[in-house]
């Protein structure tokens, strides 16, 4: 409990907000949190994908946090933490910082709870994301350009308010609610051999990881971060956290610089395997959860999946990936479809040089239509100032069937004289 400090509002009296974080959390703690989650949180189904259980030739369960209440698992930590806060402490409200799942949860615990929630998000955070924060009645401040720039007005915030600061990872009420999902995940595939999971300031990983070392020291748990916000390895070979200047990702759920003094003394002492996924594993996890799961997931969320895709070798046994939220801006989804599409060779993106002569754009189509390849887009150039006199360009977007397909037409186009830059 904070020590409390007489304020200079009447006879009431404002709680303390800075406290050095507690960073043992224990399997009772979790324990305690199932229970008092249990009314409110849902008990997330998984499902079998088969596409990954051939890929790496053992099964592979989706643990559907996508489908929890306000679209992730953040619900659970956010309401644990909440929940437990002192009649003082729930007076002053609650401040949190987050690019949006974490408002969200914080936001609908807050109103199931009673209390006035401040929520400091950065400034392109998504919209969808910060239209339901405010949705659920917490009042939105659009500050920074990331998650770390926006906790450091909430922080600030708390001191000169009095309100708790509800820190999206690095509280042991925090992890002890997310560890409720591997509690969830040992009861419906007890022959569970791997939980991979994403990672951001890593309180969902050491809440699984503190359950397993407790209940299933034998299960393997594996944190994936995206490689342009990959602040964890670093900081694992420290034992401190390190920040990292964080590059641009699609993965903006998991795009944390700092890592957490909880979770990164639970990931580094239990030593958990921090791995890392490229962007284009992160939109080709996403289509295939939409084309062969039926599930609309974001690329945080998907994190998992991407690093099953991107080395299916690197696991054996019976594997759960958490998929840990669904909120994705439709804009986003739009064009992380189309990347997608692009790296798996389903669009086909060519640049061609043609003579600039009539009939040249016509026999250039008939060429792709000849090799089953149907034309999305055409925009033809005779004014680019590298091009000969007697030259044009075509940028030209092709329907395909895959990564042979899309050579077959390269080598027909090449064939037939015209030129590919």
């Amino acid at each position: 409990m904070r020590r409390e400090t007489q304020a200079d509002h009447g006879d009431q009296v404002r709680p303390e907000t800075q406290v050095a974080p507690d960073t043992q959390v224990t399997l009772a703690d979790i324990e305690s949190a199932a229970a008092l989650l249990a009314p409110l949180a849902e008990v997330t189904p998984v499902q079998p994908s088969r596409l990954l259980s051939e890929l790496i030739g053992h099964p592979v369960w989706l643990k559907l946090e996508n489908l929890q209440r306000a679209g992730s698992f953040k619900i659970r930590g956010a309401y644990n933490r909440m929940a437990r806060l002192t009649d003082a402490e729930k007076a002053y409200g609650v401040v949190a910082a987050s690019a949006g799942n974490h408002a969200q949860g914080v936001a609908l615990g807050a109103a199931m709870l009673g209390l006035k929630a401040t929520i400091y998000m950065p400034v392109d955070a998504p919209l969808p994301k910060i239209e339901a924060t405010r949705g659920y009645g917490a009042e939105v401040k659009l500050v920074g350009k990331s998650v770390d720039e926006a906790l450091t007005y909430a922080k600030a915030a708390a001191a000169e308010t009095g309100a708790t600061l509800i820190h999206p990872f690095d509280h042991r009420d925090i992890v002890a609610g997310q560890g409720t999902i591997a509690l969830e995940i040992l009861r419906q595939v007890p022959d569970v051999d791997t939980i991979i999971a994403p990672v951001g300031g890593g309180g969902l990983v050491a809440g699984i990881a503190t359950v397993i070392a407790e209940l299933a020291p034998h299960v393997r748990v594996v944190g994936v971060q995206a490689k342009n916000a990959a602040a964890y390895p670093d900081s694992i070979v420290a034992q401190k956290p390190v920040p990292l200047k964080v590059g641009q990702t699609m993965a903006d759920g998991i795009a944390v610089g700092t890592p957490g003094i909880v979770p990164l003394e639970i990931l580094t002492r239990l030593h958990v395997e921090i791995r890392t996924v490229s962007e284009s594993s992160l939109a080709a996890a996403l289509l295939s959860l939409i084309e062969r799961s039926k599930l609309v997931v974001e690329p945080a969320g998907a994190a998992g999946v991407a690093e099953l895709l991107e080395d299916p070798a690197a696991f054996t046994g019976t594997t759960v990936a958490v998929l840990s939220g669904g909120n994705i801006d439709p804009l986003l989804l739009m064009r992380l479809i189309r990347r997608g599409l692009v790296d798996g060779g389903r669009l086909l993106q060519l640049r061609v040089h043609v003579d600039d002569r009539p009939g040249s754009l016509a026999r250039l189509l008939a060429v792709a239509a000849e090799n089953g390849a149907n034309v999305v887009d055409v925009r033809h150039s005779r004014t680019e100032t590298n091009l000969g006199i007697f030259e044009a360009v075509v940028l030209l977007e092709l329907e395909t069937k895959g990564p042979q397909h899309c050579a077959a037409i390269k080598s027909a186009i090449t064939e037939s004289g015209f030129r590919l830059s």
